[in-house]
Order: C-alpha cells, then structure tokens, then sequence
C-alpha cells in the first residue's frame, strides 16, 4: 500500500494535479511549434523561428520550458542563457543574466493560474542554475503584458530598441529587467 499523498500544484485554492512544469524535450517543442506554425499559417515568420529555437535549443542557447495539462502544452516560456542583446544595449549581459522570451498560454487557459505557476517554475531553476538577473522586452503596445511583468518585478527599465523579423518588419522593443535573487 502506497500512503503517500497524492501531489499537485498549488495556485490560490486550486490543485492542479494533472498539470506538469518542465523543460520540454525536443519532441515537445517540435509538436509545439507546428501547432504554432498552423495557427499562423499567413505569417511565414513562425517556420523560420522554429527553425531557430530548434537550433538555439540544441546549442544549449536556450531552455523550453512548457507547462502541460492531460498531456495538452498549454503553456511556454523560453530562457536564453547566452542571449547577445541587439544595439543600444551596453552593458545589459552578463554571464549571471538570462532573457526570457515568447510568453505564449493558450487562450482557453489564461487567467487560471498555469502560466505563473511555469514562470515560478523557471525562476526557481534559474536560480539554481545560478543565474542573478533575468530581462525580457516587450513591445509597447502591449500594455497587458506590461502589466503582467512589473506585476512579477520586472520594474527596471534598460532601454529601447528594434527587433527586425525574418519577414523584414521592424518592432519597438522596450526591454526589463529583474533580480532573480
């Protein structure tokens, strides 16, 4: 007889026992990123950004981590141990610092607790692996997500600058960042 509790996550009241927080396996990532790719099927940019991360990935340039629900992702978050930032940006990396990118939770999840039960996730193993300081942008446009960050401490500002799609389209970045200890 196993008298072990049963365990699971714990988000305010609820208990997500079939919810899991990990760092995706290649597979994973694959299967995620060709949902992603027929989602946008219009936007030719998220073929060659795959490609990428799974480059990234297998460099050791960057950590998928995927919170997954009855077997569903459901949620992700990428760290870039290794990130060269774009100009304008001095100063901003360290060996300690680590950018954190592509916030994404599908839609039929959002505001239940998953996501920021990831991001706990990936912060706790961040600092273990050693990391003080993490930084990500955002565009300014998206004031949610703005939110959402200085919610969770991303309350210093680095700068602005660009960030230029495969496609050629150019963005208005604003970049934070944050003590991970």
């Amino acid at each position: 007889m196993n008298d072990k509790p049963k365990m699971g996550y714990h988000v305010g009241q609820k208990l997500f026992d079939e919810y899991v927080c990990k760092i995706a396996s290649a597979l994973e990532v694959n299967e995620k990123w060709d949902t992603l790719i027929k989602e946008h099927c219009d936007d030719p940019n998220w073929a060659v950004w795959k490609m990428d991360i799974i480059a990234k990935i297998s460099e050791g340039k960057e950590i998928p981590y995927y919170g997954i629900f009855n077997g569903e992702i459901i949620c992700e978050v990428y760290a870039a141990p290794n990130y060269t930032p774009g100009k304008n940006a001095e100063g901003l990396h360290e060996d300690s610092t680590v950018y954190l990118s592509a916030f994404r939770t599908v839609e039929k999840y959002r505001g239940k607790g998953y996501f920021s039960r990831l991001f706990q996730f990936m912060l706790e193993d961040l600092r273990q692996k050693g990391f003080s300081r993490a930084v990500l942008g955002v565009e300014p446009y998206e004031v949610i997500n703005k939110q959402i960050y200085l919610h969770w401490g991303f309350t210093e500002k680095l700068y602005t600058g660009t960030c230029t799609y495969p496609d050629g389209t150019v963005i208005e970045v604003e970049y934070y960042g944050k003590s991970l200890r």
